[in-house]
């Protein structure tokens, strides 16, 4: 007899799997899971995102829902890899009331890790396909309305008359990603933004920024980018797709509207959010309300002595737009950031005297290597060809748990360090401070830690090691004069030129500017 297939395997698996849950015993489905093992859970047996580690605790979370939830139907899709000496596969599920997808890795014949996440709600399905909106009812109609005057009575109403079920803070990709599934739901939903349009929290950020990550990982739900797209988008590009995104997908978008205070009401169960429309206070009453503010929390400025007296320019790295004014001056670059480095090297282009001030270590991975190392088997031409679509790299990255992503990230970041050596030893030499994260997991981990710490290397690097971009590190900050910084070794930097590349607080901040500290509180 030949050795069974991946595919076999865990098609075997899955069908003791099915039997096992529709028995309803929790401890004989358990026992189909490695004895190290994790079960991820996007809203589907749970209602919640957790991750559940070990035998017992998926014992218990199937005690608690198996007799409410009724999943049914596990089976493969595809076929199955192994990699790494575990089974890999997507699969398919439902349960009573939703219709699910997931990720299965076996080691052996027991489970390692599995992902469960719902996909649609059974009766509050997409309309899509076969399903799709005819767009006109044909025959004669004296009342008829065309899809523009239902588009601008809908406007002149939601808000006013009619009340939104959702209120999303902030247009940027997620707030809009959100908005564009909920719309697809029949959701009625307002996206209210502080900017002038959409995509405008791209346009406002300094000339040179480009995305760093590739796009097969950036791809908006619907719409994805067309195959000319270049692989790093410059962020006036992201910006004008953001626009016509929304026109596309008929997002409810308030521009220019700022949210004044949010409470919520217990009795009522529904929020009462007071916004700044142009200049118009309006008051809405959603049930729900999501902050899409932002990976970056407020803006970070360090409160150095001397600051307020400072004679030159002086603002934080949100707020720098260009080099272009600063052609012979002397420009101090607070942080060793993706942002220091990026504005320094700006600078740098533009003819400024450049000196970055580097007070803690920076992980520095090449692009280039990244794109080799790091984004290759899941986000890249390659992976698209292998059948790695977007979306199904982002299901496999997802079942991942976060105790096993250090672990899987250490092998990429030391063939990194072998790889790039040159470049290390010589950053070294200059004096830069770099590291791999606190267990060698690069910026993997460091991001989703801190959400900072780190650089993508595009260029400036070089300069770094050349001094081309000078450089201060093991110093902090002393003080400010009206034409220099100050270090704590006491030299004298003169500057027309300040830049906080400081980073941002938690994203919680914009709860409890918003709402409240208790809010806050509560989202930690």
């Amino acid at each position: 007899m030949s050795e069974p297939t991946p595919t076999d395997r865990v098609k075997s698996w899955l069908r003791a799997f099915d039997a096992a849950l529709a028995s309803g015993d929790a401890a004989a489905t358990a026992a189909l899971f490695d004895t190290s093992c994790f079960w991820r859970d996007m809203v589907t047996f749970t209602w919640n995102i957790r991750t559940l580690e070990g035998r017992d605790e998926i014992a218990a979370m199937l005690e608690a829902r198996l007799a409410e939830v009724a999943p049914h139907g596990f089976r493969i899709e595809g076929d199955a890899q192994e990699i790494d000496g575990a089974c890999e596969a997507k699969i398919l599920f439902e349960t009573r009331l939703a219709r699910g997808q997931g990720f299965l890795r076996l080691r052996g014949d027991k489970c390692w890790t599995l992902l469960t996440a719902i996909t649609e709600l059974k009766g509050h399905e997409e309309k899509q396909g076969s399903t799709r909106d005819n767009g006109v009812v044909h025959g004669v109609d004296r009342s008829r309305t065309t899809w523009l005057e239902q588009r601008v009575a809908e406007a002149r109403e939601l808000g006013h008359s009619r009340q939104p079920y959702c209120l999303i803070i902030g247009g940027g990709q997620a707030g809009m990603a959100l908005g564009a599934r909920l719309r697809r739901l029949g959701v009625p939903t307002i996206i209210v933004e502080k900017n002038a349009k959409p995509g405008d929290s791209w346009r406002k950020r300094y000339k040179s920024l480009c995305l760093h990550d590739p796009v097969w990982y950036d791809h908006m739900p619907y719409l994805p980018f067309p195959e000319h797209w270049p692989v790093f988008t410059p962020k006036d590009q992201i910006g004008d797709w953001l626009e016509c995104y929304a026109r596309i997908m008929e997002l409810n978008f308030w521009a220019s509207t700022k949210c004044l205070s949010a409470r919520y009401d217990e009795l009522a169960r529904e929020w009462t959010v007071v916004v700044d429309r142009a200049g118009t206070r309006v008051t809405l009453r959603p049930k729900h309300l999501v902050l899409a503010t932002g990976m970056s929390g407020v803006p970070l400025v360090p409160n150095f002595p001397g600051a307020e007296n400072f004679k030159g320019t002086q603002h934080h790295s949100s707020r720098h737009e260009s080099g272009e004014a600063f052609a012979g001056k002397k420009c101090v670059v607070i942080g060793s950031n993706n942002s220091a480095h990026d504005i320094s090297a700006d600078l740098w282009e533009h003819g400024a005297d450049v000196t970055m001030i580097q007070r803690s270590p920076t992980t520095v991975v090449r692009s280039e290597a990244l794109m080799e190392f790091a984004w290759a088997h899941s986000y890249s031409q390659a992976a698209v060809a292998r059948g790695i679509t977007t979306d199904l790299a982002d299901l496999m990255n997802a079942s991942v748990p976060y105790r096993l992503t250090g672990e899987r990230a250490r092998p990429v970041y030391e063939q990194i360090r072998a790889h790039d050596k040159d470049l290390y030893d010589r950053l070294d030499k200059a004096g830069f401070q770099f590291d791999f994260g606190e267990d060698g997991s690069g910026i993997a981990c460091k991001y989703a830690r801190r959400g900072s710490g780190y650089y993508i290397d595009v260029g400036a690097s070089e300069l770094v090691c050349d001094g081309r971009i000078k450089l201060k590190s093991r110093v902090a900050v002393a003080r400010i004069t009206a034409h220099a910084v100050i270090l704590s070794d006491g030299t004298e930097l003169p500057a027309d030129l300040i830049v906080y590349a400081t980073g941002y607080g938690s994203m919680s901040g914009w709860a409890a500017q918003l709402i409240g500290q208790d809010v806050a509180d509560k989202i930690g």
